[in-house]
């Protein structure tokens, strides 16, 4: 070999994430759901009979590996796709390529790689191919399928979905490539369990991301004629900083505020202001948090604490007046509030009663008697006949039907006992009574 030239049989000049990443199911880790013995997907990769699918999963899971596997197994002819850097024009030549190997009987698997990257007429294109099988799909996505797969597409794969690695599968690995020569084997790296565990918990079940930090530490470690140690100091120094997994416009978004809204509602303030903190160190806009705490204040909270909307609201205005990363005392603050204050989802029902109403019966008819009448030919026809102005009445209300007749004594607002709502309870209790015996007197 020339002085210069890479040793590609070894992987010599790779990133350790490259050269260590699994050429077996036997050196893969995690994912013992999918690739246990007896598995389903651990049948299918064996036996060289795959069908369509989509590897669901967060970064460093083995996604891209597993379609690595397939292609070393496989009888098929295997194609690597790239979602980034391919567009229609490179689908249709892949496509008519894979028609005519059709023709000579020979399978085309094709694996596509950030699939959630491919718009609709770009994943439409794969549709007819997929349908009469003259290609066998392999998509890879860190994004919920659900949403960024067109669904017609998505029916036509099995979905399997990947979980972050334990931080056991973590640390297998990384003795793994501490040993085998296609890693640092000949390097004789020292370095403790702990420090293995301290990578294995920063790099958040992500395998590419712990073994890229195992090698800027190896790589940063103290060099002797006995080998390579690593220190608690380059450790400390490589580790500085642990990288938020949050994507504003991914699922991840809605599965954290989803997390904040529930840990409020249960009146867990210590879960409400860890999810926070998630949400705000990872770049979410503060405005969009303060945005579903106001709503939690009216959905949640409601008149068992009618000032929790004040409190709301006043965090919104903080937040729009002072900004980040100021503002987040006046997030927490506010969430504190929400999940310590007494709760109460009437408000959110009774909308919810009466929109199924409107929905069930969206024309019912406004009674005469609380029309407008600001014409001769709507007082003719007896709009606001008979209406009683309530400030008349030394009560200051009146027995008045306000509800169409199909909806007569229809029921929407059910107060609840919880904080200030017991005194609504109370006065409704008190109107509807008083409203009742008034009109078994006509």
């Amino acid at each position: 070999m020339e002085t210069g030239e890479q040793d590609y049989t070894t992987g010599a000049g790779q990133p350790l994430a490259a050269r260590m990443r699994p050429l077996t199911l036997d050196e893969f880790a995690g994912q013992e759901h999918l690739l246990g013995p007896g598995k389903l997907l651990r049948r299918l990769i064996e036996g060289d009979s795959i069908s369509s699918m989509i590897f669901w999963g967060p970064p460093g899971v083995g996604k891209t590996t597993l379609a690595r596997i397939i292609a070393n197994r496989t009888k098929a002819n295997f194609i690597d796709f790239s979602a980034v850097t391919s567009g229609i024009k490179e689908i249709r030549q892949v496509m008519m390529q894979a028609e005519e190997n059709r023709t000579y009987g020979m399978r085309t698997i094709l694996f596509v790689d950030e699939i959630h990257r491919f718009n609709k007429a770009q994943q439409d294109a794969f549709l007819p191919f997929v349908e009469k099988g003259s290609i066998v799909l392999i998509g890879a996505t860190t994004e919920n399928p659900s949403f960024e797969v067109n669904s017609a597409l998505l029916s036509r794969c099995k979905v399997f979905v990947l979980h972050a690695l334990s931080t056991d599968d973590i640390i297998r690995l990384l003795k793994r490539a501490l040993t085998d020569e296609r890693g640092f084997g000949r390097d004789h790296v020292t370095i403790s369990d702990k420090a293995l565990g301290a990578i294995a918990n920063f790099c958040n079940g992500d395998a590419r991301s712990a073994l890229s930090t195992l090698e800027m530490v190896v790589l940063n470690g103290e060099v002797s004629a006995d080998g390579i140690a690593v220190t608690d100091e380059t450790l400390s120094q490589c580790l500085s900083r642990k990288s938020l997994m949050y994507d504003k416009d991914g699922e991840e978004h809605y599965n954290l505020i989803s997390a904040l809204h529930k840990s409020m509602r249960n009146s867990d303030p210590d879960a409400a202001v860890y999810w926070l903190a998630r949400m705000l160190e990872g770049g979410e806009d503060p405005l969009y948090i303060a945005r579903r705490v106001l709503r939690f204040a009216a959905e949640d909270v409601g008149l068992a604490d009618p000032r929790a909307m004040e409190v709301g609201v006043a965090a919104y205005q903080a937040c729009h007046f002072i900004g980040v990363p100021e503002c987040n005392v006046h997030l927490t603050e506010a969430v504190l509030y929400m999940s310590l204050a007494s709760k109460s989802n009437s408000a959110e029902t009774a909308y919810m009663d009466a929109r199924a109403a409107v929905e069930k019966e969206p024309d019912a008819p406004v009674p005469l008697i609380i029309r407008n009448a600001p014409t001769g030919l709507m007082q003719q026809l007896d709009y606001g006949k008979g209406y009683q102005y309530a400030h008349d009445y030394a009560e200051k209300i009146t027995a008045m039907q306000c509800l169409p007749d199909s909806l007569k004594d229809r029921v929407f607002y059910h107060p609840t006992e919880q904080g200030q709502e017991i005194r609504y309870k109370e006065r409704v209790e008190q109107i509807r009574a008083w409203k009742e015996e008034q009109r078994k007197k006509k």
